[in-house]
């Protein structure tokens, strides 16, 4: 893998938890990089896949695909996160939802056995698979707590907040099915709100 890759990864891994260049050199063989392109398949809800995919660019979806065929994201997935699938990776059991890449992605492919392989070798890997649980159970709790308190306004607010720029580069349709309202109502929501700061900027 080339050594831009390896910045990447040293980047990302660094966030979590300090990261010398020694201990990712350590590990580096374990891990591959992968290019999916828009619209590819990570995995398929109903498989049950053995890699974790750190996310170096890009973004994708977590999502649901019921009986009828129809789709709802469960997730969105940006920069320094990861596309998994804990039940099968744990339990051994078909993932219950699917994972996509919106946008190209480019990831740090790892097969979860062999993190946690890592993890149990190296101190530092270690605290970066826990910070990575911990940030994980993280979002989960504030998504839950958002769509249970929040209404479809501030759950798209909190959206824009929580992934800023990348929030650009991904498609109405599925901004709606995460905060989970129609795309006509998510087009009312964008208009009242540019109304709104429009009217405070002209505020005297």
């Amino acid at each position: 893998m080339t050594e831009p890759l390896k910045a990447h990864a040293l980047a990302y891994f660094g966030r979590l938890a300090p990261l010398s260049d020694q201990a990712l050199e350590r590990v580096w063989s374990h891990f591959s990089g992968r290019r999916f392109a828009s619209g590819e398949t990570i995995f398929s809800q109903g498989e049950k896949p053995l890699s974790v995919h750190f996310v170096l660019q890009g973004v994708g979806r977590y999502f649901y695909l019921d009986t009828d065929g129809k789709e709802r994201n469960k997730s969105l997935v940006g920069p320094g996160g990861a596309f998994a699938s804990m039940s099968s990776h744990i339990f051994g059991e078909p993932s219950l939802y699917g994972a996509e890449a919106i946008t190209p992605c480019e990831t740090l492919t790892i097969d979860y056995d062999r993190l946690v392989g890592l993890s149990e070798c190296y101190l530092e890997w270690n605290r970066i698979v826990r910070r990575l649980l911990e940030h994980l159970a993280v979002k989960k709790e504030r998504r839950e707590a958002s769509l249970l308190l929040d209404n479809a306004t501030q759950r798209y607010q909190r959206f824009v907040q929580d992934y800023g720029e990348i929030a650009e580069q991904i498609p109405l349709k599925h901004i709606a099915m995460y905060i989970g309202v129609t795309d006509v109502s998510l087009s009312r929501i964008r208009r009242e709100l540019k109304m709104s700061q429009g009217n405070s900027s002209k505020a005297p």
